[in-house]
C-alpha cells in the first residue's frame, strides 16, 4: 500500500539573489542601481504574493523492466519510462513523488505585469522561478525525513521533461497525488501546468547511501529546510 499522503505550505522568507540573477541570464556584467533596486522589489513582491505549498506520496517500486524500458509503480498508474530512470532507479525499494506550487495570486500577477510592465514581467518571472524552485527543495527534505524514518536513503529529484522521462508523465502523476484538488495545478492540452510556477518530481528511496548532492551538507539543496541538523545528524548516515 502507498504511504500516508503529506500536504504542506512551506514558509519560505528569502530566495537567492544569486538565482535569480541566473535565471536572468546574468554571466557577470554590471547593471545600473535603478535594475538592482527594480530586482529588489520584485523578489520581495515574489515572497510576498505566492503561496508556496506541495504534497507528495511515497509508492513501493512494482517492477523495473530493463526490456522496455520501463518502472512501474505499486497501487498506482503512474509509469516511469526511459533509460534515465532505469539508471536513477536501478536499486530504489521505494520512489517518492511531488508536486509543489506558488499558487494563483502569483499567477494572475505574472499576466497583469505580462500586459503592464515588460522589466517588472522579467524580473518577477526570474524570482518566481527561483522561489518555486525553493518550494521544490523543502518537498523533497521532506521526502527524505520520510525515508530517513525507514532507514533509507534518497537520491536527487527528477521531474517528467528532463532528460527522456517523457512529459506525457504529468498527467499520470499529477492524478496520482490529486494535485488539482489539493494544489489547483492543472494541465493544458500541451501539458504545461497552471499556475505556471509548479514543479513535479520524484526521488528513489534506497537501503544505501546514493552518491548525491545529500552527501554534503554544505551544498545540499534541501539545507535550510532539514530535519536533521538541529538535531546534529545528517540523512546519510545510518540510524543507530
Amino acid at each position: 500500500m502507498p504511504h500516508s499522503q503529506f500536504i504542506s505550505s512551506f514558509e519560505i522568507d528569502s530566495i537567492s539573489r544569486t538565482e535569480v540573477l541566473r535565471y536572468l541570464g546574468y554571466a557577470g556584467q554590471e547593471y545600473s542601481t535603478n535594475l538592482d533596486d527594480a530586482l529588489t522589489r520584485e523578489i520581495g513582491r515574489a515572497l510576498a504574493i505566492s503561496t508556496p505549498k506541495g504534497t507528495g506520496q511515497i509508492f513501493e517500486v512494482e517492477r523495473m523492466d530493463p526490456s522496455v524500458p520501463r518502472v512501474v509503480l505499486k497501487d498506482t498508474a503512474l509509469v516511469l519510462d526511459g533509460e534515465d530512470m532505469q539508471k536513477h532507479l536501478a536499486g530504489a525499494k521505494e520512489v517518492g513523488v511531488f508536486a509543489v506550487t506558488l499558487g494563483m495570486a502569483n499567477e494572475r500577477e505574472l499576466r497583469r505585469l505580462s500586459l503592464t510592465d515588460r522589466l517588472s514581467h522579467v524580473l518577477f518571472d526570474a524570482a518566481s522561478v527561483a522561489l518555486v524552485e525553493r518550494a521544490a527543495d523543502a518537498a523533497e527534505a521532506e521526502m527524505v525525513r520520510r525515508a530517513a524514518e525507514e532507514g533509507l536513503f534518497c537520491n536527487w529529484r527528477f521531474s517528467p521533461g528532463y532528460g527522456d522521462l517523457p512529459l506525457e508523465t504529468q498527467p499520470t502523476l499529477l492524478a496520482a497525488l490529486n494535485a488539482q484538488r489539493l494544489l489547483g495545478i492543472t494541465l493544458s492540452p500541451s501539458l504545461l501546468m497552471t499556475p505556471t510556477k509548479s514543479v513535479t518530481a520524484l526521488v528513489g528511496l534506497f537501503d544505501e547511501p546514493q552518491k548525491s548532492t545529500h552527501m554534503s551538507c554544505a551544498k545540499c539543496v534541501c539545507h535550510d529546510f532539514c530535519s536533521f541538523l538541529a538535531h546534529g545528524r545528517t540523512c546519510h548516515e545510518r540510524r543507530r
